[in-house]
């Protein structure tokens, strides 16, 4: 029904910065909240910014002046610029996306993740 792409991981030094985007498509009437959230080695996937389909904004308290979301509506993108990249930032990186449907149903998707690594 809906397919979640994400891309722009990678290998990054400590202080480095790296964007992450992530395109939806498919059978897609709208797109409420889009979001990232990451999931680091023995640890649970946490929310690390949200963007609702306005401008209104949410981000974890680890990344807040560092990362910066926004989406393109039009393109049913979302990106994730993060800059003054840390060690304790590696994780896989996972796109959300709260969209509703032609049938009225609103579902929640998520991407194949991208692995984002911070070390020198």
């Amino acid at each position: 029904q809906v397919q979640l792409v994400e891309s722009g991981g990678g290998l990054v030094q400590p202080g480095g910065s790296l964007r992450l985007s992530c395109a939806a498509s498919g059978s897609i009437f709208s797109i409420n909240a889009m979001g990232w959230y990451r999931q680091a080695p023995g640890k649970q996937r946490e929310p690390v910014a949200t963007i609702q389909s306005g401008t209104r904004t949410n981000y974890a308290d680890s990344v807040k002046g560092r990362f910066t979301i926004s989406r393109d509506n039009a393109k049913n993108t979302v990106y994730l610029q993060m800059n003054s990249l840390k060690p304790e930032d590696t994780a896989v990186y996972y796109c959300n996306a709260q969209v509703q449907l032609y049938s009225g149903a609103i579902r929640s998707f998520w991407g194949q993740g991208t692995q984002v690594t911070v070390s020198s």
